[in-house]
Order: C-alpha cells, then sequence, then structure tokens
C-alpha cells in the first residue's frame, strides 16, 4: 500500500458516496479543445473536461461527446471509479449490500471494498471470492463488467507475480 492510500483511505468511501456537486468542491476542472475526429464543433468548443482530485491528485479527462454537461457526467464516473480502484483500506470490509450491479448506487463503494478484499487476499480470486460468499467465476464476470477493472486486477496480480485471468 502506497503512501497516497495511508493518507486518504479513512475518505474513500465518503468520496465515492458524494453527489455529484459534492465531489466536484474538491476538484479543479479544466475545459480544453480536443484534438481527433469530430468536426468543427469539436475543434470550435471547449468541450473536453480533464477533473484533478485534489486532495489524491487522480486526475481524469473525457472528450467522448460534443456537450461539455455530458463529458463532465462522464468524467465524475471515471474518477469515481479510479478513485475506487486506486485507494486501499485495509483491512478489508465486506460490502454491505451483496447487489453489485452497474446500477447499484453503491456500486463504486463496493467496487472498492472488493479491490480491498483482493488486495489483502494477496490478489488470489478464489479466497477472495469465498469470503464474499459467491463463486469465483460470479466474482470474475462483475470484475469484467467494466473493461478499466479487469485490466487493473490484471495489472495488481502482474505485480504480484500472479498470473492474468481470463474469462
Amino acid at each position: 500500500m502506497n503512501k497516497l492510500n495511508d493518507n486518504f483511505a479513512a475518505r474513500r468511501d465518503e468520496w465515492l458516496a458524494a453527489d455529484d456537486d459534492a465531489l466536484l468542491s474538491c476538484c479543479t476542472l479544466d475545459f480544453f479543445k480536443a484534438t481527433g475526429n469530430g468536426g468543427q464543433k469539436r475543434n470550435k468548443t471547449s468541450s473536453a473536461v480533464r477533473i484533478v482530485h485534489t486532495p489524491t491528485g487522480i486526475a481524469v479527462t473525457d472528450c467522448s461527446e460534443r456537450s461539455q454537461h455530458r463529458n463532465r457526467k462522464t468524467a465524475l464516473e471515471k474518477l469515481r471509479c479510479e478513485i475506487a480502484l486506486t485507494v486501499r483500506v485495509l483491512p478489508a470490509v465486506l460490502p454491505e449490500n451483496p447487489e453489485y450491479g452497474l446500477s447499484n448506487p453503491n456500486y463504486f463503494i463496493n467496487l472498492a471494498r472488493i479491490f480491498d478484499l483482493l488486495c489483502e487476499n494477496s490478489w488470489d480470486d478464489a479466497e477472495s471470492a469465498v469470503k464474499l460468499g459467491i463463486s469465483r467465476s460470479k466474482l470474475l464476470k462483475l470484475l469484467a463488467r467494466d473493461s478499466r477493472t479487469f485490466a487493473r486486477l490484471n495489472e495488481f496480480r502482474r505485480q504480484n507475480g500472479l498470473p492474468p485471468l481470463h474469462l
């Protein structure tokens, strides 16, 4: 666990549960013109969004839409995901609600707690699934719903000398 995680672990769930305005209050926003495909509208307006979470220094950008409002919403989702995947709280606390779906309002808190459990179990997915009370395949399917999440899990496994997981 790194220094970033030690300093901010206690506030992680608070940031993940915060509404958009509350989360943005501890961030800096930058709007800019994106480059690439998208035509004249994309190159004339500052619709791309960069959000930097000031306490942790985690930065995310989004320029997938022509609308600055939609890009900000997507960037906030990316920020929540990055906080959940980066900031560890140990010892792990199991998710309170067994529903892990993307539509669950506690999705990012649950994701963070699953990653806490995986970290605590040296990234052993089978042991973590047992502690969660679900099958290993269900755990992997839950994590594979978001490619960022599955890629990060495999990155942590590689860093700890484990082979990558495949579905």
